[in-house]
């Protein structure tokens, strides 16, 4: 069996445990199941807004041309809904603060043609180096690691009758994605992302 094949008989076990423990159909926020059972590209059930409190946190900050610049102190990330509306689209808002997902398939989720790293989309915090991209077969950007533990927070995720871990960016606290136990080696975990949360700036010449 292939790892492509792996992935989607992993996510249909969850889907089909979930349907036979009577909890809602959606097995998990990037499922193979996803886009066959939602219309909208959006999820229509998540809380309220994301509102992020004043403080600050420690990142490990990367150039664009790669370079690790070490840790440092910041400023969280507070904008009121109208400022986030002014800087993300729709889509993008949808995703970030309502806890969204896109539709599978429908954003730039295969690997890019240059090196780089993605960035969150609402404050620019690096998240992900592109050598740690790998297809899922899932149809959302998914990576077995992030470029620092910093510069990402989990959090536990009990909507839709399931226990799942969010990740969220440190910095502006938007929602990202999920990560799940079935990647590749050397972590095991799948990383998986909205595509409409993550800006890619090719890496520059150092």
């Amino acid at each position: 069996m292939s790892r492509i094949d792996e992935v989607i008989a992993a996510d249909r076990r969850r889907f089909l445990r979930s349907a036979l423990a009577g909890g809602v159909m959606l097995a998990v926020g990037g499922s193979i199941a996803l886009p066959r059972l939602l219309a909208a590209g959006a999820d229509s059930w998540p809380p309220g807004l994301i509102h992020t409190t004043p403080g600050s946190v420690l990142l490990e900050t990367f150039a664009d041309d790669g370079r690790n610049l070490g840790l440092h102190r910041e400023l969280k990330l507070v904008l009121t809904d109208a400022q986030w509306h002014q800087r993300l689209s729709q889509a993008s808002f949808d995703i970030m603060r309502r806890r969204g997902t896109e539709r599978a398939f429908s954003g730039e989720h295969e690997r890019p043609a240059a090196r780089g790293i993605f960035r969150c989309r609402g404050c620019g915090t690096a998240l992900y180096d592109d050598a740690t991209e790998f297809d899922s077969g899932t149809g959302w950007p998914s990576f077995w690691q992030p470029i620092s533990a910093h510069n990402v927070v989990q959090n536990r995720d009990a909507t839709l009758g399931m226990e799942r871990t969010e990740i969220r960016c440190a910095r502006c606290d938007s929602h990202l994605g999920h990560v799940f136990d079935d990647g590749p080696r050397p972590t095991g975990l799948r990383y998986c992302m909205n595509s409409l949360a993550l800006h890619f700036v090719p890496r520059t010449a150092s």
